[in-house]
């Protein structure tokens, strides 16, 4: 197991299910941009009651950062061309939301925003 930060974008919006035992979890895709400037995909799954709703919080296109254990795979496109791809099991997610909650639970102004 790896464990990694991911930051990328939302592609899509988070959906829940219920497993066999009753527990539900979120399911979500993140594009993050890789060093030679091409996208990979993250496929995330979260078991974690606030990562999942943080994921469930946030529409297609919003910033994120996770957290969690990564599996790197190789998926075939449509063209015969490899290529890569992370799976996740996200336990923590962070938002511009969350950042700036947390800047605030401090004393501090919330990043963006002047102190009056």
């Amino acid at each position: 197991m790896i464990d990694g930060l991911i930051a990328g974008t939302l592609v899509g919006l988070a959906e829940t299910r219920q497993g066999k035992n009753g527990t539900s979890f979120a399911l979500a895709k993140v594009k993050a941009v890789a060093g030679d400037g091409e996208s990979l995909m993250v496929n995330v799954i979260a078991f974690a009651t606030e990562a999942s709703a943080a994921l469930m919080a946030l529409d297609d296109g919003d910033a994120l950062a996770l957290t969690g254990a990564l599996t790197p795979k190789v998926w075939t496109d449509k063209q015969g061309n490899t290529r890569p791809a992370l799976d996740m099991v996200a336990s923590n997610v962070l938002t511009v939301f969350h950042a700036n909650q947390k800047r605030i639970d401090a004393g501090l102004p919330a990043a963006g925003l002047q102190s009056p």
